[in-house]
């Protein structure tokens, strides 16, 4: 399962997604052009020393990274979308597509998806912020498809 980030505007949430795939073992993919540059140190500071255990790759358009993807699905987190986050099944093989804090997706992009999931929220707000959604839905695609390896559970009391 990777993390793919189309054009992100913001460093600080980059960095923070960065870190968390670094815990959880996801490849990223980062589709630019970004609002930012990833050398940013606001980026490095979120994702602290985390940046350097992750596996991820820069992609100069969004032509390239199809070019490039790997085999399975690409499900979109979008506000637009036909599952509910509760409703969707996860594959081992996913990419978890997230679009721009600014704007979300085009329309081809959202067209390109294999799946479109929403994570439900209250009625009348507008969405979450990117790495919180990453987050969440992150770990529920782990939680459905396991881990692929051992991790144990967090007992508290290092918490950086």
């Amino acid at each position: 399962m990777r993390i793919a980030l189309y054009q992100p505007d913001i460093p600080q949430n980059t960095g923070t997604i960065l870190r968390l795939a670094a815990c959880f073992g996801f490849p990223v993919d980062i589709i630019e052009p970004c609002g930012f540059a990833l050398s940013d140190a606001r980026m490095r500071r979120a994702g602290m020393d985390y940046i350097d255990h992750v596996d991820w790759t820069r992609h100069n358009s969004w032509e390239r990274f199809l070019e490039q993807r790997r085999s399975g699905r690409l499900v979109l987190l979008t506000t637009k979308a036909d599952s509910s986050l509760q409703d969707f099944t996860f594959k081992a093989d996913d990419t978890l597509l997230f679009g721009q804090e600014s704007a979300g997706v085009p329309e081809e992009v959202h067209n390109r998806a294999d799946a479109r999931v929403a994570i439900p929220m209250q009625s009348g707000l507008r969405s979450l912020n990117l790495a919180v959604s990453a987050s969440i839905a992150a770990w529920e695609a782990l939680r459905q498809t396991g881990f692929g390896h051992d991790v144990p559970p967090h007992t508290g009391g290092d918490l950086a």
